[in-house]
């Protein structure tokens, strides 16, 4: 347990040194979700005037629920990337070479991307609260919205690193984002489920990311629906997924 702390303390500080001192990859985590959230929100607020459209909190409340587990995914995806970057720079080799326990591995890049996505969190919260966004939920919903987001975090990251584990070059990067950019915006991202229409509004009601955009909506609105499922849902993508990112650890040794 020892050696697994120590080898996930080196990785995250590495990680997350590079990234709070590296404007080259702060910024565009910065830039990438309030750009959304600015477009969404504010350019597209016109869309809750439309029959049936009856959120409670407003359509900003609802878009900073989709923009807040937007990121939470892509901050995984992103410590993706720099899992590839390291396999091309050689770092990568020479820390499982080093490295006593090599889960510690898995476990500071995931770290590293939680306090990534805190981060970004932080300041899309901020920017949506100087937007007035209205908050119908009380703190036990906000917690839960939150922690909801967390674990998508911790799916992310560990979808992105089984496959930089696998293919350990940055030209898998479309390999790691494209997926998650299809489940994020094949879900009701605009309106609500019942809105849409045609083949979009099938595809929505079987993506699992659907119950957790909807469970996120009712907890910021004060009105919390499928959660039980949501965090289900969220566990279940966690368990497949570490799976998945362990045995990516275990490609990685075997091509030494």
């Amino acid at each position: 347990m020892n050696d697994t702390v120590a080898v996930a303390r080196g990785v995250s500080w590495r990680v997350l040194h590079t990234f709070f001192t590296n404007p080259a990859f702060l910024l565009p985590s910065l830039a990438f979700p309030l750009f959304f959230f600015t477009a969404f929100a504010g350019g597209l607020s016109r869309v809750s005037q439309i029959p049936g459209f009856d959120f409670p909190t407003g359509y900003t409340a609802f878009q900073f629920v989709f923009v807040l587990l937007q990121s939470a995914a892509f901050a995984g995806v992103f410590t993706g990337f720099g899992i590839a970057r390291d396999f091309e720079s050689g770092f990568m080799r020479r820390l499982m070479l080093a490295a006593p326990n090599r889960s510690g591995i898995l476990l500071g890049y995931s770290f590293s991307a939680l306090v990534r996505w805190l981060t970004v969190a932080s300041v899309v919260t901020a920017v949506a609260l100087l937007a007035r966004m209205k908050i119908g939920g009380g703190g036990v919903d906000l917690f839960a919205l939150y922690t909801l987001a967390l674990l998508l975090n911790l799916a992310g990251t560990l979808w992105a690193t089984g496959v930089a584990m696998r293919l350990r070059t940055q030209q898998a990067a479309p390999v790691m984002q494209m997926p998650v950019f299809l489940l994020l915006f094949f879900a009701p991202v605009y309106v609500p489920l019942d809105l849409l229409q045609g083949w979009i509004h099938g595809v929505a009601s079987v993506n699992p990311i659907t119950p957790l955009l909807e469970a996120g909506r009712g907890f910021i609105s004060g009105a919390p629906e499928l959660a039980l499922a949501s965090f289900a849902i969220a566990a279940g993508l966690i368990a497949g997924f570490c799976f998945w990112a362990v045995r990516g650890l275990r490609s990685a040794e075997a091509a030494g």
